[in-house]
């Protein structure tokens, strides 16, 4: 156990919905979080994600946009297993982030983060250009919420961790 918490909002902000995860972690920095939390725009350096994950973290929160069938604006919170993640055929394009794509190379290095969450936006709009859809812009405060109760959840926990260990 690392004690460590890594949430890592990713996307290409030039491409509408897409910047989905980037905004839902500008509006988490700067925020005081207790000590092994990490909150950081990825943007789409998937391999420097990659690296920051094979440093070791018990928790990992991904925040991205993804097509998943729902209505625009849909947020989702999916606990991922990411050894039962289907390996991506081809070569990684260092600029590509797509999820099985990281945990894919992360597993070649020998890397693994403990627990993977990912808080996912439905995209009504991925076109080239700049700034969210109305649906998606609407759901921004849902995902904020729904990391701070993740984040809140492993405090809880640790704290019951902390407290079971003393006795």
């Amino acid at each position: 156990m690392t004690g460590r918490t890594l949430v890592a909002g990713v996307g290409n902000i030039f491409q509408r919905d897409d910047a989905f995860g980037v905004e839902v972690v500008r509006q988490l920095e700067g925020r005081p979080w207790p000590p092994g939390v990490k909150v950081a725009d990825f943007g789409i350096r998937g391999v420097h994600l990659v690296y920051e994950l094979l440093d070791g973290c018990d928790v990992f929160v991904l925040v991205d946009a993804a097509q998943r069938g729902c209505a625009p604006g849909t947020v989702t919170v999916l606990e991922v297993e990411p050894e039962h993640m289907p390996t991506p055929n081809g070569v990684m394009d260092a600029h590509g982030l797509a999820p099985d794509q990281v945990f894919a190379m992360l597993a070649s290095m020998g890397g693994r983060p403990g627990r993977s969450l990912v808080v996912a936006c439905e995209p009504a709009d991925v076109s080239p250009g700049m700034g969210l859809s109305d649906e998606v812009r609407e759901a921004l405060p849902a995902a904020v919420r729904a990391v701070e109760e993740i984040l809140d959840e492993i405090q809880r926990e640790e704290g019951a961790d902390d407290h079971v260990q003393s006795h």
